[in-house]
């Protein structure tokens, strides 16, 4: 274990910081794009049938799906913020110890949700913005998807934070982009040679589970592998014996890291309630958006999460200057990619959304009117890029340094006195385009807010030293 621990302390303390930065995030950054494979590849062959119905029912089903995200930053982020915090702070013990009790935790959650989903499966799906004429469609997915895959899923991105967060960002990536590759190969087989005409969306729904599976059981044995050079583990015993504080610890920045994305996945639900209470083809253009600009958002979350556990290093170590390096770097990089999104998705606002439904299949009509509502949406909503950064930025940095008081002050503050209210007030004032511009409107207070956060975090980090 000595030769790998000294091996990690070398790129988190010792390499030059873009380097130490290229090395953990661009294996981050590909699992991101990837695992977004999982939510958009559906959504892709789905769209090969023109049927808008189908695709406002993905819209509906997402939310659900990103609820898993948000459970599994709960023990991931949280305990995998911890584990390289306690690394830096050469405690490899404890960090066994967490890294146990977050695998288990995950797993306990995860079969949690599944239960609550499936006893109130047709009312959420209602209170989502289901019509007569898309629950069916919906209900069918999210019964494989969530009722019965939230366990591979949620366990499998838990392990994958976790290996990150440890120095494995490499094998992180591997499990959940393979995933994603083999959900590319299995939803068109799936979806129009197993299943017949009119089940494309429960061929989908299968390929997803079977992928995610994989995914987690490839995760199981890197982790296990990994916890004979590294300060993990699987064994219950040393979940068992997690110490109080280290509990705290988890939470501590888990809780604020959960609910920051269930916030956002809020936010989602209340947009996808707004939209269909146009229409349901104006809520399929505007799920189509929310899939198209993932893309520039996956890669600065990847950007991100290969920040933390260098950032959450460092401040342990008592590294400041090289911490402020770090955060100074990746949000150079970050800015740049969403400035260069904004200009792409200007200029290729229509191709885009045509990617995600077919204007030559299926209704035509329908299908050519929801493209103009998605290129639209995705015009307005694209220019949030800089500021959405922003605010994924000062999100991790605060992660990193264990201050979750703050961050769950700035996702409560973002989402609940910022972008939601703007949601109803724009959409009232200017319809279905005010509720497209809530979001850079939303997002670019939400980061005001996060810069003067994050400020007063590292002056008074400093302060400390």
């Amino acid at each position: 274990m000595k030769k790998n621990v000294i091996d990690k302390r070398t790129l988190f303390a010792e390499t030059p910081v873009p380097r130490a930065l290229f090395t953990m995030a661009v294996p981050t950054i590909i699992s991101q794009l990837i695992n977004l494979i999982y939510n958009m590849v559906d959504a892709f062959f789905i769209g090969r049938t023109g049927n808008s119905y189908m695709m406002a029912a993905t819209t509906i089903t997402l939310t659900m799906v990103m609820m898993n995200v948000a459970l599994s930053n709960l023990f991931g982020i949280g305990g995998g913020s911890l584990v390289a915090r306690l690394m830096g702070a050469d405690r490899p013990d404890q960090a066994k110890r967490v890294s146990a009790f977050s695998v288990y935790g995950a797993a306990a959650v995860a079969l949690l949700y599944s239960l609550l989903v499936g006893l109130f499966l047709t009312p959420l799906l209602r209170f989502l913005g289901a019509s007569d004429a898309t629950i069916g469609y919906a209900r069918s997915y999210a019964l494989i998807v969530i009722v019965i895959g939230s366990l591979p899923s949620i366990l499998s991105m838990a392990l994958a934070h976790l290996l990150r967060n440890a120095g494995f960002s490499s094998q992180a990536s591997i499990g959940l982009s393979g995933g994603g590759i083999l959900n590319v190969i299995l939803d068109p087989i799936f979806m129009f040679v197993l299943m017949p005409r009119g089940q494309e969306v429960t061929g989908a729904a299968i390929a997803t589970a079977l992928s995610n599976t994989v995914a987690c059981l490839y995760l199981l044995y890197a982790f296990s592998k990994a916890s004979a050079n590294a300060p993990l583990s699987l064994h219950i015993q040393d979940a068992r014996r997690i110490e109080r504080a280290n509990i705290k610890g988890v939470f501590s920045v888990g809780v604020p890291s959960a609910v920051l994305t269930g916030l956002f996945d809020l936010a989602n639900i209340c947009v996808n309630i707004i939209a269909s209470a146009h229409s349901d083809l104006v809520l399929a253009g505007m799920g189509i958006v929310m899939k198209v600009e993932r893309v520039p958002n996956a890669i600065n979350l990847g950007i991100c999460q290969g920040m933390l556990p260098i950032v959450a290093y460092n401040y342990s170590s008592g590294n400041h200057a090289r911490m402020r390096s770090t955060i100074r770097t990746a949000r150079m990089v970050g800015l740049a990619v969403a400035g260069a999104s904004i200009i792409l998705f200007q200029f290729f606002a229509g191709p885009a959304s045509r990617l995600f439904l077919s204007t030559s299949a299926g209704d035509a009509e329908t299908a050519l009117i929801t493209v103009g509502y998605a290129a639209l949406f995705l015009r307005i909503r694209s220019v949030a890029s800089p500021v959405q950064f922003i605010n994924y930025h000062t999100s991790y940095c605060m992660q990193a340094i264990g201050n979750g008081k703050s961050t769950l002050l700035h996702a409560f503050v973002r989402e609940l006195v910022f972008y939601i209210p703007f949601m109803f007030l724009l959409d009232r004032l200017f319809g279905e385009t005010g509720l497209a511009a809530a979001l850079p409107v939303g997002e670019a207070c939400g980061a005001a807010f996060a810069l003067f956060l994050l400020h007063r975090a590292l002056k008074k980090a400093h302060s400390q030293l």
